[in-house]
């Protein structure tokens, strides 16, 4: 006889009591961010049938047109976490200002940052797409929450993750020891423990990156990018394959599994950003879940970790995977720095 599956709710439950690894606070928010995801992911799987597919005539604050399923997704989460009491507000990529919790709800000690569906422009070809999220602990004696106490540098982080709508829908997370995955069961309607304490290989011949915009990018990207191009003939010595899924949910969650290295890149055409993805709900949270696996994730020479924020829609640059493959990254935008002074 199999053994039974170990629910999410079991799991974090054993992470609070039995390793005192965290609050109980933070496991009933981590357990009401999941409920939310699996409401989107069974609006997801609805697609056309439902009508709900398509764009709207709206744009967020990104200037980004918004689908229907942006909407949706950014206020199943809003509406599954005012109510229980574990957050002081939440901060979308798709709200302009943040949203603190009504006075009508308690009022707890969190704060709760997401992009509601990453990747919504692979909605139509049923791409795989996702939600990511950011946890980050609101400083004592505050009383009234403003968008400046969510500019902590992800290092600062107590929780993060993500989950995939695809074949399967997965639910990633860590809490700062370890990154755990669990899979949505749809005859148990939850999520059950499928993978303990990935860990992305130091070495990989893998490597997405848009190449289409490759002659924007800063030299010392072009200079990894020839590199692994020339393959067995180059420098290298060994031959490399391109993965590119345009959908960042689904790009890092393949390096999670099997290794390889992501890259956003800053390029020339907006000069003045630092970047493409959107630091507070993408970068920080992606880049502490890969960390916690083994790996490392810069914004050029140093730690996406350790950026200091001073915007909550900030931009950065995003490299991030396999160890071996970022250091080497990280090196040659050091010896530019270097040769540049």
């Amino acid at each position: 006889m199999s053994e039974t599956p170990i629910s999410l709710s079991r799991w974090l439950i054993e992470q609070q009591r039995i390793h005192s690894q965290i609050p109980a606070s933070l496991r009933l928010l981590i357990e009401q961010v999941a409920r939310a995801c699996k409401r989107i992911s069974r609006a997801v799987n609805k697609g056309a049938s439902s009508g709900i597919l398509g764009s709207l005539q709206t744009e967020n604050v990104q200037g980004e047109v918004q689908k229907q399923l942006d909407v949706i997704a950014n206020d199943v989460l809003l509406e599954a976490n005012e109510w229980g009491g574990h957050l002081a507000a939440m901060a979308s990529e798709e709200l302009e200002r943040i949203h603190p919790i009504p006075h009508r709800f308690p009022r707890g000690e969190y704060l709760l940052m997401f992009d509601p569906l990453d990747g919504s422009s692979n909605i139509e070809v049923n791409v795989t797409i996702g939600t990511i999220f950011s946890v980050l602990h609101l400083d004592e004696g505050v009383e009234e929450v403003e968008a400046r106490h969510f500019l902590q540098p992800g290092r600062r982080q107590v929780a993060a993750g993500y989950c995939t709508y695809g074949p399967q829908t997965t639910l990633v997370l860590t809490l700062g020891s370890g990154v755990t995955a669990f899979t949505l069961d749809p005859d148990q309607g939850g999520f059950v423990l499928t993978q303990d304490q990935l860990r992305i290989p130091a070495q990989t011949r893998e490597f997405a990156i848009n190449m289409s915009n490759l002659r924007h990018w800063a030299p010392p990207v072009r200079r990894y990018i020839d590199e692994c191009l020339a393959g067995a003939d180059g420098p290298r010595g060994k031959d490399f394959n391109m993965r590119w899924i345009g959908s960042m949910v689904a790009d890092v969650h393949r390096v999670l599994q099997r290794g390889g290295v992501f890259m956003y890149p800053w390029d020339r055409r907006e000069a003045d950003r630092a970047g493409k993805l959107r630091l507070m709900y993408e970068a920080n949270p992606m880049a502490m879940l890969v960390e916690q696996a083994g790996g490392l994730a810069i914004a050029g020479a140093g730690r996406i970790l350790d950026i200091e924020p001073t915007e909550l829609h900030q931009r950065a640059a995003v490299m991030l995977g396999s160890r071996d493959e970022i250091e080497r990254l990280q090196r040659y935008h050091l010896e530019a720095e270097s040769g540049a002074a």
